[in-house]
């Protein structure tokens, strides 16, 4: 059995979540998924430990499938050790969006067809059958790292009206999804200030709404021809009290009318960038569901690789550039996609029955903010020492060095050292056992 917590102690925080033989296997799984490159599922894990999955391998795939734990408390568990480690105090900022990730099969629970965010475009829409997950994440910055990181900490399955009426409960949408998720953390840190970025799917008035009732700050995309009206005027004493003044011109024409000014502000990725901003202030009404006080901003990219865009928050006391930064830096949920498609599996599990299908891909989102809290915890020398993956203008840190770092510590400090019990691994050169540890740990 391998005893991962010896290795990594990070790892220790979640034991309280398992009893302790479901403990162990769960040690076996996390050593399995963060050294395993290929397809994660849990016939492909074991396989690729050998003599240190002991067990039978039903065994480990109980652990998804049947095993009493509550993946809940394990995301307070996560919330807790993300906040502790990397933002003690000060402002949280949040990125939510969803993904889709394909799951074949007539028996998979939960599958649907979605349209796939990344393979389609305005003009052309593809559709995928599998899984669409709604992700919160909590946006860190790393001393390692130039730009902040989205660590994944929440993860919710978003299922179709067909697939809810079937199971006999009420149909959620995406956004209802994603409420629920914020009204979680928003218990958990009551004293945190929150700011919640997301793109245009979650930028809707339903969410500014419910942001600004629980004192959250929403930033997001915003319409050129939103309906904005004044604050309604004092009650004349007959009839019914106005709920809206006179209308506000749409934030189209207000830019139409105004000059811009130009302002440097934060970009995607890391950099900084000059643009162009027009701002406005309004109430604004959707389909008279209320008024919600917005401060949207307008956009040009003057270097023009990037196309105009309106963002808006529900905080008034928020700056042009700071509306834009925020708004900016949800590129880094986008890049978390890609991360745990290339190095941590999602879309290669296999499972199919409901409490698998819940458990697979929110335990590897969850992994993903594990190997950055071990990469964190590991000894200074150690990262220094780790050999990262090299590419032209590569200049800081990225996931792919963390995951290497920890896969070469494990197989280093762990496995071998077990197998190795006459010290022959200290005998080779330090060039051949470099050799050897980067054909065992590679970064994909």
């Amino acid at each position: 059995m391998i005893v991962l917590t010896d290795i990594l102690p990070v790892l220790a925080h979640f034991a309280t979540a398992f009893t302790a033989p479901t403990f162990c296997r769960v040690q076996t799984l996390v050593a399995a998924a963060i050294l395993t490159p290929g397809r994660h599922t849990i016939a492909n894990l074991i396989r690729n430990l050998g003599p240190f999955a002991s067990a039978q391998p039903g065994t480990y795939q109980r652990v998804l499938s049947a095993a009493r734990w509550s993946a809940m408390e394990l995301s307070c568990l996560l919330i807790r050790l993300i906040l502790l480690r990397f933002c003690p105090d000060g402002k949280l900022v949040l990125l939510g969006d969803d993904t889709v990730d394909g799951h074949r099969g007539k028996r998979v629970f939960g599958k649907g067809r979605h349209r796939d965010p990344v393979r389609s475009s305005q003009s052309h829409t593809v559709w995928r059958y599998g899984h669409k997950w709604i992700v919160l994440c909590i946006l860190v910055r790393l001393p390692f790292a130039k730009r902040p990181w989205a660590l994944p900490i929440l993860v919710d399955l978003y299922a179709d009206s067909d697939t809810d009426r079937k199971l006999g409960r009420p149909h959620r949408t995406p956004i209802q999804r994603m409420i629920r998720l914020l009204r979680f953390v928003h218990r958990r840190v009551p004293d945190r200030e929150l700011v919640f970025v997301g793109d245009g799917g979650f930028s809707s008035h339903e969410m500014g709404r419910f942001c600004a009732s629980k004192k959250i700050a929403l930033v997001g995309k915003y319409a050129g021809d939103a309906a904005l009206y004044q604050p309604p005027g004092p009650y004349s004493g007959r009839g019914r009290p106005r709920v809206k003044g006179a209308k506000l011109p749409s934030p189209s024409v207000v830019v139409s009318r105004s000059a811009a000014r130009k302002a440097v502000v934060d970009w995607y990725g890391s950099g900084r960038r000059e643009v162009e901003l027009v701002e406005g202030t309004g109430l604004w009404n959707r389909d008279g569901r209320g008024l919600l006080p917005v401060r949207w901003v307008f956009v040009r990219d003057i270097s023009g690789t990037h196309r105009d865009t309106y963002v808006y928050t529900t905080d008034m006391s928020l700056s042009a550039e700071a509306i834009v930064s925020h708004y900016t830096s949800r590129w880094n949920i986008e890049t978390l996609f890609q991360e745990m498609r290339s190095y941590m599996g999602l879309e290669t599990t296999q499972g199919w029955c409901e409490k698998t299908v819940l458990r697979a891909a929110p335990c590897l989102f969850g992994l993903y903010s594990l190997v950055v809290l071990a990469y964190a915890e590991l000894p200074e020398a150690v990262r220094k020492a780790g050999k990262g993956v090299e590419w032209v203008g590569k200049s800081t840190r990225t996931f792919s060095d963390c995951i290497r770092t920890v896969r070469q510590y494990i197989w280093r400090e762990g496995l071998l050292r077990r197998l190795d019990s006459s010290g022959l691994l200290d005998q080779l050169s330090d060039e051949l056992r470099e050799f050897l540890l980067d054909g065992l740990a590679p970064a994909t």
